[in-house]
């Protein structure tokens, strides 16, 4: 069974984004392993400056790469768009490409460092819009759910 590997920047703060992800987790449980890694976010001056938020992100890659497993996958503005059946088909292809993980990170509100973003075998965008990175957890976990019952056949999808 794959690992489905969550990095991600900063904890739930709200009841129903955690209520939302706890049950896509349920549900993912039917279909592979889960791992979710919570990392702090580095403080930040109210203005930050770039120096700042660089050694900021690079001190959050520092403990990201901890966990870095299988096939992985940053969540970033400059990552492709995929539609919910081809996404479904790099999760499934995964394990025949050799991957026992698949690792998606999604990073603070200033991003990723480069560095990690680098490493990525898919750099991939939930959409041209901006979500807070909190309802972006949920989004992603529902499309992961989504690609699982895509490549089972499932009628969610419909």
């Amino acid at each position: 069974m794959i690992t489905i590997n969550l990095i991600v920047i900063g904890k739930l703060k709200e009841e129903y984004l955690r209520s939302a992800c706890a049950e896509y987790i349920k549900r993912l449980s039917r279909y592979c392993n889960f791992e979710i890694h919570e990392l702090d976010e580095c403080r930040l001056s109210e203005n930050p400056s770039e120096k700042e938020i660089n050694s900021a992100l690079q001190k959050e890659a520092v403990q990201i790469k901890k966990y870095l497993k299988g096939m992985i996958i940053p969540l970033c503005i400059e990552g492709k768009q995929l539609t919910s059946v081809k996404f479904s088909e790099k999760i499934t292809s995964a394990g025949v490409n050799g991957f026992s993980a698949v690792t998606f990170i999604i990073g603070s509100s200033f991003g990723l460092a480069p560095e990690i973003k680098s490493m990525g075998n898919l750099k991939l965008s939930m959409s041209d819009m901006t979500f807070p990175h909190q309802l972006a957890r949920v989004m992603l976990l529902e499309q992961v759910y989504r690609a699982f019952q895509i490549a089972e056949g499932g009628k969610y999808h419909k």
